[in-house]
């Protein structure tokens, strides 16, 4: 499709050039010898005047040109004597005024007067040259005497015709016209369809330009006249002096984006622009300028714009843009045809049919051309095109493998290759919007060691054991019941997944893993043991956080966040292991709105100290306290221990214990004054006992009340103790030596080590309440219990059994010499108003009271 109308104005140009020859061979008759006589302007004649004025010159040419003059014409010859020679023709159909004149013998025998002036009707045979027909006969030994002048160059080239030779001529010159105007107007709709196919302006620019110079050949050879506007004289001037312009600026704007001047040549791009508006201020000069000062500014600017044009292609095509090349020569034969066009029309070359049609001739050839240019540019283009549109896929397939990889990447960790929190989370999540209904259990694992490995062996080494760690906890876990797979990625398939340095997850099916004890059992046994590295068992101490769906959350961020919560727990660090609880999840909305509630408690003054005696069992008498806190005005009523949960999880423990510690000496204080000199114990949290000035305090408060020195007995519980045992017992002496007497609560319910525990600077041991419940059934505990009594006598220890509910576990308490007994047997928890009534009715009937048992 592409190279169809090139080849045709190829065909057609051959067929032009032939056609061109054949009429340029057609013979007309031999002029005899022409005279001419030129006039000022200012110098009016009659015919008969200047027929028999002086200053006649001969002419060596039939076709004279006298350029661009204001100047009159007149022009003599005598009629042929060859009768069959009747027809006259002016070939050039720009001029304003010819007068045609028969003189015989003296007189005038016949006038014509025409010109293009003067509508096309006018003329005394219509075509589109100046035609004078005479008789031979009948003008027998006359002369023909022409007066011509114009506004624009004086060329009259002229020629004696037989009328019928002439239109058989005349026809193989229609034919010639109608040639080049068919190659003119296939190039044009052609570039026309591939601008409205592709909506680039150069085919565009190249239409109009095309268009343009058609309708200036078509101007300049009359046909326009002619055809198109025949009654409209003054029409035919001015597109005349428009379409000069018109087509040198379509064809600056069509060289611009031809050869891509904005990239290729900024300086030449700029330069062109401005001869543009030049050639657009000259159609405006045109339309009001006189036709003969138009028409030279006209062709003037045209000549300095066609040299423009013919110099950018060399440069461009010098500077290897293979599309100058094309242009250069297209345009080059264009500027040839157009600058002898030119020259002829200036009177400094000859006036013949090559320098007539010569701008026929070479925008024939431009057209071909540049058909063709743009028929290399549009294959080449689309060539382009899909070379880049490969290049295009093959970049979107490489940037898809990449973002493939690049998202596998963002979903795996860079040093163990486990999924990392992203993709567990949308793992978790897919599972649970598949089956919401369905338990699944999210394990958190956290390596507690980790850090205290990396401050021991470095980062270096702390990155192998790490991914040691996380290649045996896939293991482990793969065979754990109802795990799920997290995928694979770089051919491992994976069931764990890496949450941040030093923590694991992964997600079971519930109730397949509670189903398997055994085997769940030895995977958390697995999993806590230590891991092998360059010979050394490096322990990780890993604690493992358990949350259920959907009891626990119905959504992956709810579920990992309180696994983590759960094991971060006390019971995680105690037994490896934990479910989530809501008591231990400090922010909860519940939970946070509690402490805010605790809080405002606090500072109002709305807690209270309730206070459960201890019995001596030796002496039948209440001797000591132990303060509980309460929360009377909260509904519901929130127990002890979660209060002081609650407050160990929002820092609120250590102005809670100051409290208690003041409200206790007031409390004894007011004890005192009643006569009752009891000592009252106080539960010290593990958090208070690492705050660095937790004993300077003591040891100030306490010196405030001298009176209650060794009465305040502080209470800690033994697994609190075993969590930091080095750093509990220094702060326990520096509490010892500032005399507060200490205790050891609920012993027996953890792990202690009786090494650790002889060291520790207490006076008492609280056997824990687990013990007791089942004493007076339970032959095992009666066991332990006696063992544990005698064993802290011997370490010099007083011995209290808490949790006491029947007079029978007090018989059996007292018979093993255990020294006191508390629990709701002797008293509930009391406020300090009913405690005191208590006393006084023990006080009362003391004649009568012992020991229960």
């Amino acid at each position: 499709m592409k190279k169809r109308p090139s080849s045709r104005a190829l065909t057609a140009l051959i067929l032009l050039i032939s056609l061109a020859f054949s009429c340029q061979s057609a013979e007309t008759f031999r002029f005899p010898d022409v005279e001419i006589l030129r006039q000022s302007p200012d110098v009016q004649l009659s015919a008969l005047e200047a027929a028999t004025a002086e200053g006649w010159q001969p002419l060596e040419t039939n076709s004279p040109n006298l350029g661009y003059t204001l100047d009159t014409a007149w022009l003599r010859f005598d009629i042929p004597a060859d009768r069959q020679i009747d027809l006259l023709e002016i070939a050039f159909p720009h001029l304003d005024y010819i007068a045609f004149y028969i003189v015989k013998n003296g007189k005038l025998t016949e006038t014509i007067i025409t010109g293009d002036l003067k509508p096309f009707a006018q003329r005394p045979v219509l075509n589109r040259h100046f035609l004078f027909p005479f008789s031979p006969e009948a003008n027998s030994g006359g002369q023909i005497l022409l007066e011509v002048r114009t506004g624009g160059t004086l060329r009259i080239p002229m020629a004696l015709w037989n009328t019928q030779a002439f239109f058989e001529h005349a026809s193989i010159e229609e034919q010639l016209h109608a040639v080049y105007y068919g190659i003119l107007i296939s190039i044009i709709f052609f570039n026309l369809f591939v601008f409205f196919a592709l909506r680039e302006k150069v085919y565009l620019f190249y239409v109009l330009s095309t268009l343009s110079y058609l309708l200036l050949i078509g101007n300049l050879n009359g046909t326009t006249f002619q055809l198109i506007w025949p009654e409209s004289p003054a029409l035919h001037s001015h597109t005349t002096l428009a379409a000069i312009p018109l087509a040198i600026i379509f064809t600056l704007l069509f060289a611009r984006d031809f050869l891509n001047l904005i990239k290729n040549g900024p300086t030449l791009n700029r330069i062109l622009l401005g001869f543009v508006f030049l050639n657009l201020a000259t159609v405006f000069a045109g339309s009001f300028a006189e036709y003969s000062s138009a028409i030279r500014l006209t062709v003037a600017m045209a000549l300095l714009s066609t040299v423009l044009l013919t110099v950018i292609g060399p440069l461009q095509w010098m500077r290897g843009k293979p599309q100058a090349g094309y242009y250069t020569i297209a345009w080059g034969a264009l500027s040839l045809g157009g600058a002898v066009t030119g020259a002829s029309t200036y009177g400094l070359l000859p006036t013949n049919f090559i320098t007539t049609y010569s701008m026929q001739i070479g925008s024939v050839i431009e057209a071909t051309l540049i058909a063709l240019a743009l028929a290399a540019r549009l294959y080449r283009e689309r060539e382009d095109k899909v070379e880049a549109r490969e290049a295009e896929l093959s970049a979107m397939a490489a940037k898809r493998s990449a973002e493939l990889k690049l998202i596998e990447n963002a979903l795996h960790n860079p040093l163990t290759g486990l999924p990392n929190r992203t993709s567990f989370e949308m793992q978790v999540s897919d599972l649970l919007h598949q089956a919401p209904d369905k338990r699944h259990g999210v394990v958190v694992i956290h390596l507690n060691n980790l850090q205290s490995v990396t401050k021991t062996l470095g980062h270096q080494n702390s990155d192998r054991i790490l991914e040691l760690a996380a290649r045996r906890l896939n293991a482990i876990t793969r065979e754990l019941p109802g795990i799920i797979s997290l995928g694979q990625h770089n051919g491992r398939k994976f069931f764990v997944a890496s949450l941040d340095s030093a923590t694991f997850a992964c997600v079971v099916d519930a109730c397949l893993a509670e189903s398997a004890h055994l085997s769940v059992a030895r995977a958390v046994e697995a999993i806590r043991s230590p891991i092998d590295y360059l010979g050394m068992q490096v322990p990780l101490n890993a604690q493992l956080g358990i949350a259920i769906s959907p009891a626990h959350g119905s959504d992956a961020i709810s579920l990992i966040r309180r696994a983590v919560i759960a094991e971060g727990s006390d019971r995680a660090r105690e037994l490896g292991i934990a479910y989530y609880k809501s008591s231990r999840d400090s922010y909860s909305a519940g939970r946070l709105t509690m402490i805010s509630e605790l809080q405002h408690a606090l500072e109002n003054e709305e807690l209270e100290l309730y206070l459960q005696p201890k019995l001596n069992l030796r002496t039948g008498r209440i001797d000591s306290l132990e303060a509980l806190i309460r929360w009377p005005g909260r509904e519901p009523c929130v127990p002890a221990d979660e209060v002081i949960m609650l407050a160990e999880q929002s820092g609120m423990i250590k102005p809670l214990t100051r409290w208690v510690l003041k409200q206790s000496l007031q409390i004894r204080t007011r004890l005192s004054e009643q006569g009752h000199h009891l000592d009252i114990s106080v539960n010290i949290s593990p958090y208070n006992l690492r705050e660095p000035d937790f004993p300077l305090f003591v040891d100030r408060l306490m010196s405030a009340h001298p009176q209650h020195a060794g009465s305040i007995v502080f209470e800690v519980t033994e697994t609190s103790m075993m969590q930091d045992p080095a750093n509990a017992l220094k702060a326990l002496n520096s509490l010892v030596n500032a005399g507060i007497p200490v205790s050891i609560d609920d012993f027996g319910s953890g792990y202690s080590s009786l090494s650790y525990i002889k060291q520790l600077p207490a006076r008492e041991i609280k056997i824990d309440r687990s013990l007791i419940t089942d004493l007076a059934t339970r032959e095992e505990d009666r066991v332990i219990v006696q063992t544990t009594i005698n064993m802290c006598h011997a370490l010099g220890y007083r011995v209290v059994a808490e949790g006491v509910e029947d007079e029978a576990t007090s018989i059996l308490l007292k018979g093993m010499e255990c020294d006191m007994i508390q629990g709701y047997l002797l008293s509930r928890p009391l406020p300090l108003e009913q405690l005191l009534s208590l006393l006084t009715e023990r006080l009362n009937a003391a004649p009568e009271q012992h020991s229960p048992g």
